[in-house]
């Protein structure tokens, strides 16, 4: 799945699929957002709406724990 594809996506559709999804799925559709997020303006409002649906989905799978398990993920990843 790509960014374009979680933004078309229902945000009700996005909710429900993230619950389904891997660790590393919900991290990767994360990071697609946030780098969206840093370089496209005209759909701000959609992306995060997007990225806080995700964030819920971190914190539910991983309680009080806020971002850390996403972030220790995403120093792990090789750069592009």
């Amino acid at each position: 799945m790509n960014t374009e594809e979680i933004l078309r996506e229902d945000i009700p559709d996005f909710a429900s699929r993230l619950e389904a999804m891997t660790v590393d799925e919900v991290f990767d559709a994360m990071s697609m957002l946030e780098q969206h997020s840093e370089h496209n303006v005209s759909d701000r409002d959609e992306t995060l709406s997007r990225i806080a649906l995700v964030e819920e989905e971190i914190e539910r799978r991983f309680p009080g724990q806020k971002l850390a398990p996403y972030r220790d993920w995403k120093q792990d990843q090789p750069l592009l």
